[in-house]
């Protein structure tokens, strides 16, 4: 019909911290899943059935069977999930990263299965830890291959040593075989994400290259054997924004590959939109964008029209239309589960510091350690999806020692975030003020602490408007007033939370910004704040 042939996709499709996607078919639903990293539970999916609307539908990994994240770093955990369907089954193929800064990186890699997308999971199979990026490629015989990168840590050595390939018997529920180096990567190097597929008597192989900020990439290869040799795309990357600083989409990169019921191709990608900073902060993460392809008459992948560069908009496939409802703006706490915005930092949500029925109505949290711990962090967070946007929520909260405090924060990970909290001190009694790190030191940004009225409930706000950030406090929540300085919003980004010193990364930003609601009792007591609703709108 015309008005489908005239649909066009709008981009990104997965907004806000959601990288690395994997899609797949099955009949006419389309599955994306796109990394976590240290939130819990983990691995996103999203579902769609034109590729123009998207609807998250569930996270699989979702007990500590699964993913035990405790301790892990900031930006690790899971990283560059693989999602397949076979023969009636899902396979979920992904990275549990247990430290990834410096010279060495402990990467271990698990599949787990399922008979329907949203589950029940099993239990992981251990593969190997000897890189990241895992694939799961089902062949037309019916043998099964892992496909990934290998890391080295060794000095003068590349430490993306290649793409290699392994087979998993699933009957023996391990590897098995040798491991066959099958690609070292093109000129653009950093080899990684690799995806494989067959089509016309061809294996292709697609990988990530150039890294994962402004020179990703996306470069396919081919072989006629499956253990190669692989011949690179004459023409270069089929995908990048380097060296385009005026698109849109940058970073473009990381991409998997989808053929739709209605014979046509597309890829899902990596991509980020920079804020107007000088180094190109994005504070909304990177996110998964869909380009429409061709496949040339020798045999490679293009985009359609040409050239290589990402689009904003796209044809959409000559599917119906299928819209979701929205999701509501008001999460009221009321319907005795949380809703699946939410997610936890490395641990599982459970009743003894998150509940919505304790207290009918309101959202519990008792407070357990401190906001730069990689532990026992009582926040629970959602992705922002817009520039600008603003958040509120109320909480009743009566702190009796300056250990104890609960609020509003808007976190990047440990070492970054903007904490608007009510708090207690010995001469200012029960207050809100704004507490900050900064590339892990403290700060205050209140001259002066706020004091809450005796038995008051306080009313909490964030406005986001791209770089800026303000903070407001109410008592009835219609007289709003301001509170501390406009605070710089592109600092909780991962341009900003990425170190680079001698040579080596000493820390990673991957992940993208939150606004959570959080408590916190330094003293152990685990000292309750009830929360009655929490909003969050976007003004674009």
């Amino acid at each position: 019909m015309k008005s489908q042939e005239l649909a066009r996709i709008q981009n990104p499709i997965l907004r806000g911290f959601n990288p690395d996607p994997s899609i797949v078919r099955v009949g006419d639903d389309y599955y994306v899943a796109t990394s976590t990293f240290q939130w819990f539970p983990g691995v996103q999916i999203h579902h769609s059935r034109d590729l123009i609307h998207w609807r998250l539908l569930t996270r699989p990994l979702d007990r500590p069977s699964q993913l035990n994240m405790l301790g892990n770093p900031d930006s690790g955990g899971v990283w560059a999930p693989c999602l397949t369907f076979h023969e009636g089954k899902f396979y979920l193929v992904y990275t549990d990263v247990k430290s990834h800064a410096g010279a060495y990186k402990d990467t271990h890699n698990y599949v787990v299965t399922a008979p329907d997308i949203e589950g029940p999971w099993s239990d992981p199979v251990y593969l190997n830890s000897s890189g990241f990026d895992p694939s799961l490629f089902h062949d037309d015989d019916g043998r099964k291959w892992i496909v990934q990168m290998q890391w080295d840590y060794r000095k003068n050595h590349d430490p993306f040593n290649g793409i290699y390939l392994q087979e998993y018997s699933e009957e023996r529920q391990q590897l098995v075989g040798p491991s066959h180096l099958i690609y070292t990567g093109s000129e653009l190097g950093l080899t990684e994400g690799p995806h494989l597929y067959k089509k016309d008597g061809f294996y292709y192989l697609m990988v990530a290259e150039g890294g994962t900020s402004y020179e990703h990439a996306v470069t396919v290869a081919r072989s006629k054997e499956l253990i190669g040799p692989y011949e690179t795309d004459p023409l270069g990357p089929m995908l990048t924004a380097y060296h385009q600083p005026d698109l849109k989409l940058q970073k473009a990169g990381h991409a998997s590959l989808v053929h739709t019921q209605s014979d046509e191709w597309y890829i899902v990608h990596l991509c980020g939109r920079p804020l107007e900073t000088e180094d190109k902060r994005c504070n909304l993460g990177r996110e998964t964008a869909v380009q429409r392809c061709a496949w040339s008459e020798d045999g490679w992948l293009r985009l359609d029209g040409g050239g290589n560069s990402p689009n904003v908009t796209v044809q959409a496939p000559a599917l119906p239309k299928h819209p979701f409802p929205e999701s509501p703006s008001v999460d009221d706490f009321d319907g005795g589960k949380l809703d699946i915005q939410w997610q936890s930092l490395r641990q599982p949500i459970r009743e003894d510091w998150l509940s919505v029925t304790e207290r009918p109505g309101f959202l519990r949290l008792k407070g357990m350690e401190s906001p730069n711990s990689r532990f026992r962090h009582s926040l629970a967070g959602r992705r922002q999806q817009a520039f600008r946007c603003e958040a509120e929520t109320v909480v009743e909260f009566e702190p009796k020692t300056y250990q104890q405090m609960a609020g509003l924060i808007y976190y990047y990970n440990s070492q970054n975030y903007y904490y608007l909290r009510i708090g207690y001190d010995e001469a200012a009694g029960t207050h809100l003020a704004i507490l900050a790190n900064d590339h892990g030191v403290y700060q205050e940004h209140t001259d002066a602490p706020v004091p809450v009225p005796a038995g008051a409930r306080a009313y909490l706000r964030l406005v986001i408007s791209h770089t800026e950030l303000q903070f407001y406090y109410s008592w009835d929540g219609t007289d709003w007033h301001t509170i501390g300085p406009v605070l710089d919003a592109s600092k909780i980004s991962d341009e900003y939370a990425t170190h680079l010193v001698d040579g080596y990364f000493t820390d990673w930003g991957f992940t993208g910004a939150f606004i959570g609601l959080c408590a916190h009792d330094l003293s152990g007591g685990r000292k309750a704040a009830d929360f009655d609703y929490f909003r969050y709108e976007e003004k674009e």
